[in-house]
């Protein structure tokens, strides 16, 4: 019920709160929130820190850019040029989070022989890789000068046809329902027997690997949904933003997310959507009031008061004062016992 009061008020908020520059805010704060949700899959729910998480943020972004506005590239061997003709948009969006959640399996495939601090080398070493693949072989991404004029996803309206969806109100929709979406999916993999097991890897790989739960298994399942959900995210943030580089596989990107999934509270469903919140609605709020130093020094603040004082997060601790709050209301003082008198 609080799941659909929450997500009716974000629906209605163009309606009643209809400023462009606050949308388009909140927004790409939804954006990397969609993200966070699909990191928080691996760091939350399967305890494995992925520090190259935005490759696959940025896969997706390429991938349906490239898709939709076509492309021709000699690649090795060929005599020919290889000439793929525009796709339409929502096609090269769905190729995009598939080829993304491909990629989080061939890297699971390999990450996974390995744990701890090796494991995140190894994330961050694709991410490098990508980000240097997508700013040399400039015949296929244009390197640095950018893909631009990437068309806006679209969306048929009856009596109206097909509309390009470039308002910030309906951009502002378009993600709330594909994060929605993506909330819905995780929950789902969570509550499953899939996320009962990813769980118990969490709290104790050897116990699990003792009672049969493959390992390798479900760590590879958790790759390939949380690089498919990244993998959306990035194709949204490239028909929102129109124009994509080699910096949307800036380390910064995940970062970001992770400080999202932590500040919110790992391994709780809202806690990506909270700290995501805060993360990209808080510079925005301080704008006008502040200056930009002064800003960025209140952000860092509270994000060293929250980790200190609420080391689970945002959610987790809310949680826990609520239910203290609650078990407090519902105790009744006892009725004083009446003196006898004589």
């Amino acid at each position: 019920m609080t799941f659909l009061v929450c997500v009716l008020g974000l629906a209605i908020l163009p309606l009643v709160w209809p400023d462009p520059y606050m949308l388009s805010v909140v927004a790409s704060a939804g954006i990397f929130i969609i993200a966070a949700i699909s990191l928080n899959l691996l760091l939350g729910f399967t305890g494995q820190l992925s520090l190259g998480h935005v490759a696959f943020f940025g896969l997706g972004a390429y991938t349906t850019s490239l898709l939709s506005l076509g492309f021709d590239v000699t690649l090795w061997g060929m005599s020919e040029p290889l000439v793929v003709d525009p796709k339409p948009v929502w096609l090269s969006f769905v190729c995009g989070i598939v080829f993304a959640a491909v990629a989080g399996w061939l890297l699971g495939k390999l990450a996974f022989r390995v744990r701890g601090a090796y494991f995140v080398i190894v994330t961050i070493s694709f991410a490098q890789v990508m980000r240097m693949v997508a700013l040399n072989w400039v015949d296929l991404t244009e390197g640095p000068m950018a893909l631009n004029g990437i068309p806006a996803l679209t969306l048929w309206v009856p009596g109206e046809g097909v509309i390009d969806l470039v308002t910030k109100a309906s951009t502002y929709w378009l993600v709330l329902a594909v994060g929605v979406l993506s909330y819905l999916l995780v929950a789902a993999i969570v509550h499953s027997r899939v996320g009962r097991a990813m769980i118990a890897l969490r709290e104790n790989e050897v116990l699990a690997r003792s009672v049969g739960i493959r390992v390798t298994h479900y760590l590879g399942i958790a790759t390939i949904f949380a690089a498919g959900i990244a993998g959306a995210a990035g194709g949204l943030y490239a028909h929102t933003v129109r124009i994509i580089d080699p910096d949307v596989f800036m380390f910064m990107f995940t970062i970001m997310m992770v400080i999202m999934v932590i500040v919110g509270g790992k391994g709780t469903l809202a806690g990506p959507v909270v700290g995501g919140l805060l993360f990209g609605l808080l510079p925005e709020v301080l704008r006008g009031v502040v200056s930009p130093e002064i800003q960025w020094m209140i952000y860092g603040v509270l994000m060293i008061a929250v980790l200190v004082f609420m080391p689970k997060g945002v959610v987790p601790s809310a949680g826990n004062l609520l239910r203290r709050y609650s078990a407090r209301a519902g105790k009744t003082p006892a009725p004083l016992a009446r003196r006898k008198t004589a």
